[in-house]
């Protein structure tokens, strides 16, 4: 099977054994994200729509690196620490995905890496 790996100064670095992406056919697949500011490698505080907003921004840089946009994910999932963050989350959430909605599945969690209050990981297809 031939693939690539991705990687981007743009986005954190990994915290562990893993890619920020891998394209594997006119697939990429991501890992997840969480609300670290790539330029720091620190946590951004806040609130949860200031940390999606962050991941959100994150998956961008990843994609972007990839060959790809948010207009061509097809399928996220979200992790939430409280999932009564969840209409937040969607609030923000829109303002990313306008007209190209994609499929989604969202679960609450017990614990995040670094006690995030959400991480979101996607399948984009690669722009043609």
């Amino acid at each position: 099977m031939d693939h690539r790996i991705i990687y981007t100064r743009k986005a954190p670095e990994p915290i562990g054994p893993y890619s920020q992406a891998v394209v594997s056919g006119k697939l990429i697949f991501t890992s997840g994200q969480i609300a670290i500011d790539p330029k720091t490698g620190n946590l951004i505080e806040g609130d949860v729509e200031v940390q999606t907003r962050q991941v959100l921004e994150n998956l961008k840089s990843v994609l972007t690196a990839a060959g790809s946009t948010l207009e061509n994910v097809l399928k996220t999932t979200i992790f939430l620490k409280d999932m009564n963050d969840f209409p937040r989350v969607n609030t923000v959430y829109a303002g990313y995905f306008d007209e190209s909605m994609p499929a989604r599945s969202t679960v609450e969690v017990s614990c995040l890496p670094k006690n995030v209050l959400i991480e979101i990981d996607c399948i984009a297809a690669v722009a043609e």
